[in-house]
């Protein structure tokens, strides 16, 4: 058993694997346990790492429970100090495990930590799902160094430093495995989106830190299983989010933040609905829908979590800002309003 182990979560991604398992081989081997937790693919993808990557750990999970199911079930069977859970469609660079580990084992408190993630089709930009590294506003609105909402800058070395995020990206996380089961892993009813937000939220409020490292890079696809348009994907995002405010937002701040939010998600139903995209705003319609009828379950989770003030949080609408103030960079945003 090696130190770390570099786990694949493959759903139908047989062409990734093919281009870029190689590189994940070549350039992590030395280092770390190479796995892959297939999760019910129909593609031939068992049949390709059978015969072209035999040496290969191979776990099938036995249904389809999403990536965060997935990860829950496939961590079970992996024994390392750190798990890197990383997407079939992201190549890696030489040198992308031993920075980051390096930073992580200088610092228990460290749960888990993001490289740099840029675009492969185009490498000098910044990737939407984790740029260098994630952060929240007040309201629960994600986005990263590198990328706030659909607005992704060019990577000229402005966010080279490591640093304390909130939010490490699930497309490349590395995560201290004793870590992660003590928090009992991801939330398998979110499914897919944002789940890695809500662990490194709950990972806080437990009093450990969530860093990236820019020093490792890798290149990331994206959109491997759902495209950014995808009304499934909308609808994930918006039921998710309301989730994880739910579980783990302070108390004093839950209910002004849950008006605030139901009306600024009814104008994004309500644009939407405008600009001709009706399934994205049922997919709307049905996240609230979801929210509501399971509002018994989710105040049972939030009873047996810890919601403390976090740092690493933007209190102001980053919404508002990039859409109205046309604030469309992490520089661009106020420093005197973080926590």
């Amino acid at each position: 058993m090696k130190k770390v182990a570099v786990v694949i979560l493959n759903y139908n991604g047989r062409k990734f694997l093919k281009e870029f398992l190689p590189f994940v081989v070549s350039r992590s081997t030395q280092l770390a346990d190479i796995i892959v937790a297939d999760n019910c693919s129909t593609d031939n993808s068992v049949d390709l790492l059978n015969t072209e990557f035999p040496l290969i750990k191979l776990i099938i999970n036995k249904t389809n429970k999403g990536y965060a199911g997935g990860y829950n079930e496939a961590l079970k069977h992996v024994e390392a100090e750190y798990y890197v859970l990383l997407n079939s469609d992201i190549e890696v660079t030489e040198g992308w495990i031993e920075t980051i580990i390096r930073l992580m084992d200088s610092d228990k408190n460290i749960a888990a930590c993001q490289p740099k993630i840029k675009a492969y089709h185009q490498k000098e930009l910044f990737e939407y799902a984790g740029g260098a590294g994630g952060f929240i506003d007040h309201l629960g609105y994600p986005f990263c160094r590198g990328r706030i909402f659909q607005s992704i800058e060019k990577d000229v070395g402005q966010y080279d430093d490591a640093r304390e995020v909130f939010w490490a990206s699930g497309a490349c996380m590395f995560v201290r495995a004793d870590v992660f089961h003590l928090l009992g892993g991801f939330d398998e009813d979110f499914f897919a989106h944002m789940e890695e937000i809500d662990f490194c939220w709950r990972a806080k409020n437990k009093g450990y830190k969530i860093m990236v490292e820019p020093r490792s890079v890798v290149y990331h696809i994206g959109g491997g299983t759902l495209p950014q348009s995808s009304s499934r994907k909308t609808y994930l995002n918006f039921r998710n989010n309301f989730s994880l405010l739910f579980k783990n937002i302070p108390q004093d701040k839950l209910i002004k933040t849950f008006v605030i939010r139901l009306f600024l998600d009814g104008v994004a139903g309500l644009k939407f609905l405008f600009e001709g995209h009706y399934k994205d705003f049922l997919s709307v319609f049905k996240a609230h829908f979801y929210f509501y009828s399971n509002l018994k379950s989710l105040k049972t989770k939030r009873r047996l979590l810890e919601q403390k003030q976090v740092g690493q949080v933007y209190h102001a609408n980053i919404v508002f800002e990039h859409y109205i103030l046309k604030k469309k960079t992490f520089t661009d945003l106020n420093p005197n309003k973080w926590s």
